[in-house]
């Protein structure tokens, strides 16, 4: 078998790295360098911190070392690559993306098959090409069926796996996986743009409840769901269904309600929020500090009630937070995949 010299381009936050070490027995790799985007904070580097542990050489981009390689490896790097530097490499630069390309294009493909409800979900193992991401070749591309209820972080781990045994599948027979790879359809293109934090505020007149489960499941361990109660902003951290008894309960199907509307079920401790076609329950929030659905009740929500004793209840309501642009753009927001 051949042993490839390889210099591996990774983010501060990916799969465990360990993932990218598999059939220590066979010699496969004879040596592998490791470049990785800058980050303020150490703990923010996995892959450094294996690297070093490993005694594997390490560099911070823009530096990729002066060593001569046979192939290189990116997963997730989020920089586009020069031509000349893929030149160097002998037999290119592979890309492991977590996605069946050509759909979901980009820097947050996990996040967007999460939050469009995508039931299949897969990895690309790819040419780079220069001056544009995830258009190159295809070498190699299995698919998962999606659980129900997955989260991000869940299919993640998924998909880092598979990601890392199909990568290692395609290096050890490298020049064939070349030879035959395919160009991507032009059909069934979708793209995957960064998230900002704008992406998590709810539009309570516009969203449906499965929206707002899947925005939590997609990108609620990155940035929770934000909103509005009386002109301050409050995360909902904890989202959860609500149990069909409890949509049946005569105190709440009698009440005038709009989108929005802020309700606290004492049985099951959790506030009811109504969006556009339902509701969705909340056990948890975030307004100053952490709060349970029942502490909120008694700092907040009893508290206005009894202040407001003849305004109707619909007036007791969530509103959709609308955050201001920061200079010319909103800062951006993504887990690496």
């Amino acid at each position: 078998m051949t042993s490839w010299s390889t210099a591996a381009y990774l983010p501060w936050s990916c799969p465990p790295p360990e993932c990218y070490v598999e059939n220590k027995g066979e010699e496969l790799i004879e040596n592998l360098e490791v470049v990785t985007v800058p980050s303020p904070s150490p703990k923010r580097l996995p892959v450094k911190q294996y690297a070093v542990q490993s005694q594997l050489p390490v560099y911070e981009w823009p530096d990729v070392g002066s060593g001569e390689y046979d192939v290189g490896v990116v997963a997730s790097f989020g920089r586009l690559l020069s031509e000349a530097l893929i030149l160097k490499f002998p037999y290119g630069i592979l890309n492991v993306h977590p996605s069946c390309l050509p759909r979901w294009r980009g820097p947050a493909p996990i996040i967007h098959t999460v939050l469009h409800g995508d039931t299949v979900a897969g990895v690309t193992i790819m040419q780079i090409r220069p001056k544009r991401f995830d258009v190159g070749p295809i070498l190699k591309q299995e698919t998962v069926p999606v659980p129900p209820k997955s989260t991000t972080k869940d299919l993640e781990a998924v998909l880092s796996r598979l990601g890392a045994n199909m990568l290692i599948s395609v290096l050890k027979t490298l020049p064939e996986s070349l030879n035959n790879g395919r160009q991507q359809p032009a059909e069934g293109v979708t793209h995957a743009p960064k998230i900002s934090a704008a992406t998590s505020c709810i539009k309570w007149e516009e969203q449906t409840s499965e929206q707002i489960f899947r925005l939590h499941r997609a990108i609620g361990n990155i940035i929770p769901l934000q909103t509005l109660w009386m002109n301050s902003t409050i995360k909902l951290l904890d989202v959860v269904e609500v149990n069909s008894s409890v949509l049946t309960d005569p105190k709440l199907t009698g009440q005038a309600v709009i989108p929005g509307s802020v309700i606290y079920h004492r049985q099951s401790q959790i506030l009811l929020v109504c969006c556009k076609d339902g509701w969705i329950g909340v056990r948890s929030v975030m307004l100053k500090k952490t709060l349970t659905a029942t502490d909120f009740y008694n700092g907040y929500l009893h508290p206005w009630y009894q202040k407001n004793s003849l305004a109707p209840p619909s007036q007791c309501r969530f509103q959709t937070l609308r955050l201001p642009l920061k200079k010319k753009q909103e800062k951006k927001i993504v887990a690496m995949q």
